[in-house]
């Protein structure tokens, strides 16, 4: 079948890799345009460009779709379909309707669930027990195209967004495979998406990985893990940013919300339920991560003292 492939970072490269490894014509690639990374900030390709690159696709970096000689490209490309993961560009109507097959997007949640930007963070903060991927037909709106395949996960207790990531990578580009198969035979009836029982899943911002200790000591803990490894949770300690690397859940406690339960040489913080959490490896403003016993050491926080 002839392909071209819309997705930019590593988790999208999964799904190229596989349709091209599945034998299907990539014709093209379509990634963000190259960005500045690090301290130095070299400019860098994108993952799915190095593979595309690697493997003598041609590659295209718009800053918009919404080009008309852009959609002149693609309609000139002439693919049977646009398989979409992780492009962080909106397809207008225009290119929606050039593929033979249509506009195929891998979702990284159970749709009509966690619609958005961000929903492999969102499912763990939110503390789903279980998740996974969608393809879907492509529309104007936002994931709101009717469902193809879906494929289950469950979610691990200590599992961090991070993790999951890696493994909904793997499980977006073999679904996508079976899907782009079944629909080149024939044998899948799309659904239409329940909206009723539509959330979302909205672009993470740094703030919003603040703790608030007010909340249950669980709700902590997802949030600790969902935002790991950016923009990672954090809280404020005497006056400074303090982003919590790791966590685990500790028990009961009698102090109020946000009172250091154990500051010794193990970092405990109490939350809204009068349960508390570990803070295990945390990243102090301006230094690198390290152990919270590292941290204390000959630096120990008072029983009782609030944090944020």
């Amino acid at each position: 079948m002839r392909i071209v492939f819309m997705g930019t970072p590593d988790y999208a490269e999964k799904t190229l890799k596989a349709l091209y490894g599945a034998g299907h014509e990539i014709i093209a690639v379509f990634a963000q345009p190259d960005k500045p990374v690090g301290r130095k900030q070299i400019i860098t390709m994108p993952p799915v460009k190095v593979f595309a690159v690697g493997h003598n696709i041609p590659v295209f970096q718009p800053n918009t779709l919404r080009d008309e000689n852009v959609i002149k490209q693609i309609k000139e490309l002439n693919p049977d379909l646009i398989a979409v993961v992780a492009y962080g560009k909106i397809l207008p109507k225009e290119i929606l309707s050039i593929p033979k097959l249509g506009c195929v997007n891998g979702h990284g949640s159970l749709l009509p669930l966690l619609r958005g930007a961000s929903p492999i963070q969102w499912a763990i903060v939110s503390g789903f027990r279980e998740t996974g991927v969608t393809t879907m037909f492509m529309d104007e709106g936002m994931d709101t195209g009717d469902i193809l395949l879906t494929k289950k996960t469950p979610i691990e207790d200590d599992e961090t967004a991070e993790q999951l990531f890696e493994r909904m990578g793997d499980i977006t580009a073999s679904l996508m495979v079976e899907t782009v198969e079944k629909l080149e035979k024939g044998e899948i009836t799309p659904v239409k998406q329940d909206n009723t029982r539509a959330t979302y899943a909205p672009i993470i911002k740094k703030e919003m990985a603040l703790i608030d200790f007010n909340e249950p000591g669980k709700a902590v803990y997802n949030k600790i893990r969902g935002f790991y490894s950016w923009p990672c949770a954090y809280f404020m300690l005497n006056g400074k940013r303090v982003k919590v690397i790791s966590a685990k859940p500790y028990g009961k406690t009698d102090l109020t919300p946000g009172k250091v339960v154990k500051g010794d040489n193990r970092l405990v913080i109490s939350c809204g339920d009068n349960n508390a959490i570990e803070m295990t490896t945390v990243q102090m403003e301006g230094k690198k991560a390290m152990k919270a016993a590292d941290m204390l050491n000959g630096n120990p926080l008072p029983y009782g003292q609030t944090v944020n």
